[in-house]
């Protein structure tokens, strides 16, 4: 099994942008994986932010919908986060995190919920500053 390894994380102010990506080169068949960002703030729990699924379809949380793109690349085996119109609530670790279903070739699935990805980036640090 391949690994994910995020980047693009840094410092930024707030109403700035940020690009994450997912290098997931390890994975072969990439397309059949369903894919999402989480994030955790120091003494918060983790929570899902976007999902996308094999067609492209995606799903966002409340707390970035509107101001984010998820998108993924299945060519380039890279899974991508854009972020806009940054907040300071925003900072976090940002983990971008796969899971494949066994029933079915492709991913129709969106999943917030961390319950089903079974594997996991090393994540990628976004501080926002106001």
């Amino acid at each position: 099994q391949g690994q994910l390894v995020e980047s693009g994380g840094g410092s930024a102010q707030t109403g700035g942008s940020l690009r994450l990506s997912c290098d997931a080169s390890g994975y072969s068949l990439m397309i059949r994986y369903c894919m999402g960002w989480f994030r955790q703030a120091p003494g918060k729990e983790r929570e899902g932010v976007a999902a996308i699924d094999s067609d492209g379809i995606t799903s966002y949380s409340e707390s970035v919908k509107g101001r984010s793109t998820i998108s993924r690349d299945n060519t380039k085996k890279t899974l991508y986060l854009q972020i806009n119109n940054l907040k300071p609530e925003d900072s976090a670790m940002y983990y971008c995190a796969a899971y494949r279903l066994t029933d079915t070739w492709l991913c129709r699935s969106l999943d917030l919920g961390e319950g089903r990805y079974s594997v996991w980036g090393q994540g990628t640090q976004v501080t926002v500053s106001s």
